[in-house]
């Protein structure tokens, strides 16, 4: 028998239940908005971050499940790349991700809310000593 937040995909009398549990989903979801270009990452917690360290990626981080009588909603929690259209990319993740959850699970989600917690920048790549020096010994002779 399912636990209460487990989400009971179909009844069949003759071969029985299939069930999924909510963090089956959280992770479907997370892998899609992930892999949506303009995405840099997901917003994790203390414990998912310190999973990462040890090498164990956490995938359904970022993303928040709700099961009310109206239906499944999901949040979102994002940092995005700088310089890329914030709303694109947004809308982008919503059809993604909905798209994926119901190819995968044939679960519709009633909500998909993108949080953008953050842009980051490029990450510029640090000059050496030798292209350092070398700049001020030219301006110098």
């Amino acid at each position: 028998m399912a636990e209460e937040k487990d989400l009971v995909l179909s009844e069949n009398q003759d071969l029985g239940e299939i069930i999924i549990a909510p963090e089956v989903i959280e992770i479907i979801i997370g892998i899609a908005a992930a892999k949506v270009p303009g995405v840099y990452g997901m917003r994790g917690s203390l414990a998912s971050n310190v999973t990462e360290l040890f090498g164990k990626a956490s995938h359904g981080k970022g993303v928040y499940l709700t099961n009310d009588e109206n239906g499944l909603k999901v949040d979102i929690y994002t940092y995005l790349d700088y310089g890329i259209s914030v709303p694109k990319v947004a809308m982008e993740m919503q059809e993604k991700v909905k798209q994926q959850v119901l190819f995968m699970t044939d679960v519709e989600l009633l909500e998909v809310n993108i949080h953008v917690v953050g842009v980051v920048a490029e990450k510029m790549e640090q000059p050496t000593l030798e292209e350092l020096f070398n700049d001020e010994e030219e301006k110098n002779e």
